[in-house]
């Protein structure tokens, strides 16, 4: 099941984000500001199955990104990515969004992920992470 994720989430969001084997946080201190505002305004969700957390999106409405999409290594390859990414995809659509957009890093599961369900490279990030973006259905 997919919710809205609440204050109350975050620890468990946290442990999942802190767990991944790619794309690590260096200074996770650096995003504190961004996640609290997007969790305040229904910005994030979690994929929960039997009252465990196992994975969780964030879409950001005023860029229109991904901000985040994360799933608990145990719980990797049952979809659970893919039902947090079309969640996060719907409501940047939603709220006006024609376009979706994120970035990563070369040579991921991540890459190979987004490659796979359609994302477009369209450059890279100052500091080498490609940026990739994604047409909103009409």
């Amino acid at each position: 099941m997919i919710r809205i994720a609440t204050r109350a989430d975050l620890a468990r969001i946290g442990e999942i984000r802190m767990a991944v084997r790619e794309n690590q946080l260096s200074d996770p201190g650096k995003i504190v500001d961004q996640v609290a505002w997007l969790i305040d305004r229904d910005g994030f969700w979690v994929f929960e199955q039997d009252r465990a957390i196992q994975g969780f999106s964030s879409a950001d409405p005023r860029d229109g990104s991904i901000f985040a999409l994360f799933v608990d290594p145990a719980c990797e390859g049952r979809g659970i990515g893919q039902a947090l990414l079309s969640e996060a995809c719907a409501a940047l659509k939603a709220a006006g969004h024609a376009k979706a957009w994120l970035t990563t890093g070369h040579g991921t599961r991540a890459e190979r992920f987004y490659r796979r369900n359609g994302w477009s490279e369209t450059g890279l990030t100052d500091n080498g992470q490609i940026i990739f973006e994604l047409r909103l259905a009409d």
